[in-house]
């Protein structure tokens, strides 16, 4: 969803709630201001309990995850735009949405159009609510339930254990490996470690995966836990076992093999909508669709990433990207963006000195259909 500040007072400044008379619901905990919000730095406070049957008794809680604001910046913009248009209706229902998959603690699966911003919604609640850097398990056609949750290289571990037994003096047992050292955790399986604050997790595009995916998922969606085999048969002589997680430079201590969450995370799951999704999947997700941002939150995405340009520079150039992409049915966000940074290169203006017809063969190419492929190349 495009960033819209809004207007709470003594709360959120500048922030617009649905109908514009500046009142906030006071069940939201997420407000789609598109920025940090003071009122998050007792978030722990502010969300409420979860239901019974989706409470968890994992613990105890790792340190609060990195912060990772070059990647929160390069999705999002360095700085949100000041909007002063309260939100649309269908803003309203995404923020809604969001608040209830916040509450219920369950996965929030996204639909839209390709280029709507599907997964930079997780980016927004993460960097409102302050929850830290944003994981992500991007799916593909070979994605397994297993390396979303960890990975472990056994060939590597053999290697290095016959090659220390080599070098070994005689009659001395070479230096023992420790498992841990072979494994790590993938963007679930680090997502599901127990903390005292929800971890935000895309899984991208979860229509590609396997059709047996989404099935293989259900059990850990419900339970909020998952069991490593490779630790799990060491429980009895080793019950803590320190592993890397998908957090670079950090580790997780791993008990009996097991790791159990704490807060649920919390996951935002896309599908472009390539193929349905079994119907027990469907049930443990909310779902939300996104539509096309208007012109208003488009200039207010382009402002976010341009912070020294003014809104009214671009408005000719958002008014024929929405005439483009309504011809061609639709273009992406990511597009309207490469268009403007070649503006603001003054390319445009070096490209219609010398030819009138140049800006609009540079456009063709920027402003190409999303599902056109290469001529020769079907």
């Amino acid at each position: 969803m495009a960033s819209s500040p809004t207007s709470d007072p003594g709360k959120s400044p500048g922030h617009h709630a649905p109908g514009g008379n500046g009142a906030v619901p006071e069940w939201w905990i997420y407000r789609g201001t598109g920025r940090p919000a003071t009122y998050a730095t007792n978030l722990a406070e502010r969300l409420p309990g979860p239901p019974p049957w989706r409470r968890f008794n994992g613990g105890p809680d790792q340190p609060d995850p990195p912060s990772d604001d070059e990647e929160t910046a390069r999705v999002l913009g360095v700085a949100a735009a000041l909007a002063s248009q309260p939100l649309t209706d269908h803003e309203t229902a995404v923020v809604e949405a969001v608040n209830t998959a916040l509450l219920l603690r369950r996965p929030l699966l996204v639909t839209g159009a390709p280029g709507v911003g599907k997964s930079s919604l997780a980016y927004h609640v993460s960097r409102e609510l302050g929850l830290g850097r944003v994981l992500r398990w991007p799916i593909t056609s070979r994605s397994t339930l297993r390396a979303g949750l960890y990975e472990y290289d056994p060939i590597a571990r053999i290697h290095d254990i016959s090659a220390d037994a080599a070098a070994a003096p005689d009659h001395q047992p070479p230096p023992e490996r420790p498992i841990g050292d072979y494994l790590s955790l993938g963007p679930l399986g680090t997502a599901l470690l127990p903390h005292r604050l929800p971890r935000v997790l895309v899984i991208d595009e979860f229509d590609k995966g396997d059709i047996d995916l989404a099935n293989d998922l259900l059990d850990v969606l419900e339970t909020g836990r998952y069991r490593i085999p490779e630790l799990y048969r060491l429980r009895s002589s080793q019950e803590y076992i320190a592993v890397p997680t998908d957090d670079p430079g950090r580790t997780a201590t791993v008990r009996e093999g097991e790791v159990r969450c704490h807060e649920f995370p919390f996951i935002v799951i896309t599908s472009n909508g390539e193929r349905p999704l079994p119907p027990a999947f469907l049930r443990r997700c909310l779902p939300v669709h996104l539509e096309r941002p208007s012109e208003g939150r488009l200039a207010d995405i382009v402002c976010a990433h341009f912070i020294d340009r003014e809104r009214a520079q671009d408005r000719q150039l958002i008014q024929d990207f929405l005439r483009r992409s309504q011809d061609v049915n639709g273009l992406s966000i990511d597009q309207l963006l490469n268009s403007v940074h070649l503006v603001s290169s003054d390319v445009r203006a070096h490209a219609t000195s010398l030819d009138p017809n140049a800006w609009n063969r540079i456009l063709n190419l920027v402003w190409r259909r999303l599902t056109e492929t290469e001529a020769g190349l079907e």
